[in-house]
């Protein structure tokens, strides 16, 4: 069974610029740059014939390219944190984009996504780390004015099942017109 998401891709120059932020904060397991990317929704473990159904309705989705917009950095988890993140400036194409990609999934008989759509790039999982380290980190690396990309297609990715998911696959894209 494939454990699949949809999200958007990032590219090199993004991800070797986020690469540089790899240092300097004891707890964190940092991601791959390689494995960088935007969720719009996790899928999940599925089989052949309704990951076959799920690539039919994207197929189908239409979109316009989307202007992705980093704004700095956060940290889901709140008193006990568990992910650094760059954040992304919510627009409506790339809202849009996720929920109709939700509407389509829905329509195929998966079960709606339960947590809210928080546009990110999950930089590193964090273990151990200290709210003070945590808090002079974001301090010293947070701002972010200026980094962003168009993406003009979206993708059907999936991911291994080890700690931290990756290496992602590209299994199809789509286009943004």
């Amino acid at each position: 069974m494939p454990r699949l998401f949809i999200g958007l891709e990032v590219p090199e120059s993004i991800s070797t610029r986020l690469s540089l932020l790899r240092a300097g904060l004891p707890g964190a397991r940092w991601v791959d740059p390689s494995d960088y990317h935007v969720t719009l929704r996790f899928i999940g473990d599925i089989d052949r014939r309704l990951a076959n159904e799920v690539d039919e309705e994207l197929a189908d989705l239409y979109g316009e390219p989307v202007r992705v917009r980093l704004t700095g950095l956060g940290v889901f988890g709140g008193d006990k944190p568990h992910t650094l993140y760059a954040a992304i400036e919510p627009s409506r194409p790339l809202v849009g984009l996720q929920a109709d990609s939700e509407r389509r999934l829905r329509r195929l008989g998966l079960p709606p996504e339960q947590r809210k759509f928080v546009p990110h790039i999950t930089l590193a999982r964090l273990r151990g780390a200290s709210t003070l380290d945590l808090a002079d980190y974001l301090s010293a690396h947070g701002h972010m004015a200026g980094v962003e990309f168009i993406a003009d297609q979206f993708a059907l990715f999936s991911a291994r099942d080890l700690v931290g998911g990756g290496p992602y696959i590209v299994e199809a894209a789509y286009p943004l017109h």
